[in-house]
C-alpha cells in the first residue's frame, strides 16, 4: 500500500492507495507523530510521498527521517513526474498544483486538461493531451476575499462563505456576499471560457476544499474530483517506484 500525505495552507489530507484505489482518507487540522504512526500500525505501507505547500507542520519530517527514510518522497522541483514539465520557474511551482494536474492527466489520458483548485488559493492549471504541463493562472480563495475586504476597511465584517447569496444584496452582509460569490463564480466561468476558446477540446475538472460552493454554480461543463491531488500524489510515486526498478 502507498501512503500520500497532501499538507495544504489549511488541512492536511491523507489517502491510503491499494494500486490505484483509494483504499482509505482523513483530513487533519495538524499532523503529529501519533496519528502518522497509526497508519504504519494499521496498513501494510510500503512507500510514501509527502507534498507540502505550508511554512508550518514540520514535525513529519523529523517522523520520517527516523522511522522511514529509505521509503518516503518529500515531493519537490527535482522529483521525477509522469509529466512534461515546461513551467519556467518549476522550483516555484507549488507541489499540490503539480500533483493535481498529474491526477487530471491520469483520469484523462488521451485529452487536455484543465484543473480548477478552489482553496485557499483559487489555481488553474493546464496539461496538454500529450501529456505537457503548462502552467495556469493563480487568484485569490473565497476565503481570502472575505479576509481582505475586513482587513483593509475600517467597519466591513469577516465572513465566511454561504451557499446561495441573491444577486442583489439587502444588506452590507449580503452585498459582501454577492460580490465574492457571485464575483467569483463569474471569474472562474470566464476563464473557463478563455481556456476553451484557445484550447478546443480541453475537460475542465474541479476539486479543493470549496468545491461545494463551485460544482453546481458555474454554467460551465465542469467535473468534480475532490481527491484529484491524493490521486496525483500516487501516480507520482508509483512512477518513482517503477524508476528505481530499472536502475
Amino acid at each position: 500500500m502507498n501512503l500520500v500525505i497532501d499538507i495544504g495552507n489549511t488541512d492536511t489530507k491523507i489517502g491510503v492507495f491499494q494500486g490505484d484505489h483509494l483504499y482509505y482518507q482523513s483530513r487533519y487540522k495538524k499532523l503529529d507523530d501519533r496519528e502518522l504512526a497509526f497508519f504504519f500500525q494499521h496498513y501494510a505501507i510500503s512507500q510514501t510521498i509527502v507534498s507540502n505547500v505550508s511554512s508550518g507542520n514540520k514535525s513529519f519530517v523529523d517522523y520520517f527521517n527516523k522511522n522511514q527514510k529509505d521509503r518516503v518522497i518529500f515531493l519537490n522541483s527535482s522529483t521525477p513526474m509522469p509529466l512534461k514539465i515546461s513551467y519556467k520557474t518549476p522550483e516555484t511551482l507549488g507541489s499540490d498544483r503539480l500533483a493535481a494536474a498529474v491526477g487530471a492527466k491520469h483520469l484523462y489520458p488521451a485529452k487536455p486538461v484543465l484543473v480548477i483548485d478552489v482553496g485557499s488559493c483559487i489555481t488553474y492549471d493546464f496539461v496538454t493531451a500529450e501529456g505537457e504541463y503548462r502552467g495556469g493562472a493563480i487568484a485569490p480563495g473565497l476565503n481570502m476575499r472575505y479576509q481582505a475586504m475586513h482587513q483593509f476597511t475600517g467597519n466591513l465584517p469577516l465572513l465566511q462563505p454561504k451557499e446561495e447569496t441573491p444577486l442583489t444584496g439587502d444588506t452590507t452582509n449580503a452585498s459582501m456576499h454577492s460580490g465574492v460569490l457571485n464575483g467569483t463564480f463569474n471569474e472562474v466561468d470566464g476563464m473557463i471560457d478563455q481556456f476553451r476558446k484557445e484550447q478546443p477540446g480541453v475537460t475542465v475538472i474541479i476539486t479543493g476544499g470549496n468545491i461545494n460552493n463551485f460544482d453546481k454554480k458555474l454554467k460551465n461543463n465542469i467535473f468534480a474530483s475532490p481527491n484529484i491531488v491524493l490521486t496525483g500524489l500516487n501516480q507520482i510515486l508509483k512512477y518513482n517506484i517503477e524508476d528505481k526498478k530499472k536502475i
